[in-house]
């Protein structure tokens, strides 16, 4: 198994170091140190055509302008929270406001604006890059000093798998996904609306005006969020679903799994062949279709637009924290945090 370590780029005089990794069967992967992002993932299609399968740049100055948190790691936590302020044991916290008057993925400086110290290590069956960072007391309004390590582990069978671990010497709240945008059109061809979609889920979480899930669950079944079975990602998007029309005509909903690390979530495009299968320990997965994707710059030479991504965000729930009678992602003082989503890329069996 190859690694490539180089430099990326420069943050406040800070380098910032890129690692490629390359394995036997076709299949390139590069992340960097700053948030942990996925900048990179090459894989054949059904012609053994090897392209890019995600969204990024090329240089830290457009991830600082246009990122839209393409490919990196959210934290402390993902989603929004409302009011940027929730109650634990009694002791009301405030985080940093960043959109409007809520907290969104953990903040300004959230884990996705952050430089991570890295290492990595391979042999002939896989790699590993491990990045860690600890978070002080206080960051973006977040109690205790919260140590995180995140492991992106790529081996022959094409599968990446992220696990995130975490520890804090006070009570707080941890929920933390990758926010890599997937196309597996390759290169960005074409939108991600004839992208195959299934989701082992029986229901999803209603939205209120600020996207924030109001704690209502709605089952799926006769409606447009109903991927049980295959369906393509744009088959709801003209609808006149009111929660479809709330986020700018798409998806950017949490569905609760029914089922964990059982090939819950799996996104295939029938044209080059490519699938993407995903298995989680999570209990949702945020479902976001790229809806606000801005049109005002390139994306290694194609142009932006609305649906050229989807989002797979294994988490807990958004806000729940602030929603009685959900799991609501606390972290205990001294207790670990620990989850894994693994992500596999694969060809479409013909029938």
């Amino acid at each position: 198994m190859e690694v490539i370590e180089d430099v990326f780029g420069e943050i406040d005089g800070k380098m910032v170091k890129s690692y490629t990794v390359k394995n036997g069967a076709g299949m390139e992967f590069t992340c960097i140190e700053y948030g942990c992002i996925i900048t990179k993932i090459i894989v054949p299609d059904k012609d053994g055509v090897k392209e890019n399968v995600v969204l990024g740049f090329d240089t830290i100055e457009e991830y600082k302008d246009h990122s839209q948190y393409f490919g990196a790691v959210i934290g402390r936590t993902s989603g929004r929270i409302k009011n940027a302020a929730f109650t634990l044991d009694g002791k009301a916290y405030t985080l940093a406001k960043n959109e409007g008057g809520n907290s969104l993925h953990g903040g300004i400086d959230g884990f996705h604006n952050l430089v991570w110290d890295s290492s990595y290590e391979s042999n002939s069956s896989g790699a590993r890059i491990t990045f860690t960072y600890k978070s002080p007391d206080g960051e973006e309004g977040f109690p205790g000093e919260l140590d995180m390590q995140v492991i992106y582990t790529i081996n022959d069978a094409n599968e990446l798998i992220i696990s995130y671990r975490g520890m804090s010497d006070k009570k707080t709240v941890v929920n933390v996904t990758n926010h890599s945008y997937f196309n597996l059109s390759g290169n960005l061809k074409r939108t991600v609306l004839s992208h195959e979609l299934r989701v082992k889920s029986d229901r999803f979480l209603e939205l209120d005006s600020s996207f924030i899930p109001t704690g209502k669950t709605i089952p799926v079944e006769n409606t447009v969020f109903d991927f049980r079975k295959s369906q393509e990602v744009g088959h709801g998007i003209d609808s006149n679903d009111p929660q479809i029309e709330l986020v700018g005509g798409g998806y950017d909903h949490p569905f609760l799994l029914t089922t964990n690390n059982q090939n819950e979530i799996c996104l295939r495009d029938p044209e080059s062949g490519r699938m993407l299968q995903v298995e989680t320990d999570e209990p949702c997965v945020v479902v976001y279709s790229g809806n606000s994707l801005e049109t005002d710059f390139q994306i290694r030479g194609v142009q932006s637009q609305k649906h050229l991504g989807i989002c797979l965000e294994t988490q807990a729930p958004p806000n729940m924290i602030n929603t009685p009678g959900f799991p609501s992602a606390i972290l205990k003082a001294n207790e670990v945090y620990s989850t894994r989503t693994k992500y596999t890329f694969a060809l479409i069996e013909e029938k």
